[in-house]
């Protein structure tokens, strides 16, 4: 059974930081893309950040340079360090593993993002 558990969602300030965490379990961790997706209200769910099994990693134009994802293969997690946050940036924020051979994927249950004064 596949398991994608987020933690580290919360309430932060502008410009304030945040680190995401994904603990993954019933999967071939080092085999999968990691990823971050996110989705507002109103608004359809869109790619943060990925990281491949050979850990290149790419980043949405709004948040490159002031987001970092990083993957632990002994401990299957994938981690999101989200700097310099923006009220933009608020949204509910879900792990996601993708199997490249066969591109199917699996989710995580989301954990929220605000950023607010």
């Amino acid at each position: 059974q596949v398991q994608l558990v987020e933690s580290g969602g919360g309430l932060v300030q502008p410009g304030g930081s945040l680190r995401l965490s994904c603990a993954a379990s019933g999967i071939s961790f080092s085999d999968y893309t990691m990823g971050w997706y996110r989705q507002a209200p109103g608004k359809q769910r869109e790619l943060v950040a990925h990281i491949t099994s050979s850990r290149v990693s790419m980043y949405a134009d709004s948040v490159r340079g002031r987001f970092t994802i990083s993957r632990d293969n002994i401990k299957n997690t994938v981690t999101l360090q989200m700097n310099s946050l923006e009220p933009e940036d608020t949204a509910v924020y879900y792990c996601n593993a993708r199997f490249p051979v066969t591109g199917f994927m699996n989710w995580g249950q989301g954990t929220q993002v605000t950023v607010s004064s």
